[in-house]
């Protein structure tokens, strides 16, 4: 292994970034990247990517907020300062659900969020890919892949290599 980041690959279109996804994880890599300027169909899964976590952790947080909403209302009006208003029960739960569901809808978009920063490691304002001049391009016109350096089966040249086999316009070394 060396001690730079990994190498990364240019194409031209989408087709062949995914072409060049499929090579190189068939030729036994797993720790790869792909950076396009538009979501490419089919890509996410072709490096192994799971399906999302982030639907649980916004039902999780629906749930959780909605259940502490309404257990709050139920301490307050029941147990700690029950007042009988015209007649009413203390534990009236028509009245509860739309603060604990507002409060659940609230939570739940919280959860989102904070899953979803958690889940792509953000912010993170310094990336060694943007070392690399070219890589300017990836928000623009081109498509690059890269093979990371801690993939068990890398070794520098011959992902450059592979690289250059596969149809990159053009390999460069990521340095940290």
């Amino acid at each position: 292994m060396s001690g730079g980041y990994g190498v990364l690959g240019e194409f031209e279109t989408a087709d062949e970034l995914v072409a060049a996804a499929r090579r190189a994880w068939d030729r036994g890599y797993r720790h790869l990247n792909a950076y396009s300027p538009f979501p490419v169909e089919g890509l996410p899964h072709m490096l192994g990517y799971r399906a999302a976590i982030l639907p649980l952790l916004g039902l999780a947080g629906v749930l959780v907020g909605a259940g502490l909403m309404y257990g709050l209302q139920y301490w307050t009006n029941v147990i700690d300062y029950p007042i009988n208003v015209g007649g009413r029960p203390l534990h009236s739960w028509p009245t509860f659900l739309p603060q604990a569901v507002i409060v659940g809808i609230l939570l739940g978009a919280l959860a989102m969020i904070a899953g979803m920063l958690a889940l792509n490691r953000l912010p993170e304002l310094d990336h060694p890919i943007f070392n690399v001049e070219a890589f300017a391009r990836a928000s623009q016109d081109r498509f690059f892949l890269c093979i990371r350096s801690d993939d068990p089966r890398y070794v520098e040249e011959q992902a450059a290599k592979l690289l250059h086999e596969i149809g990159a316009r053009r390999v460069d070394v990521v340095p940290w």
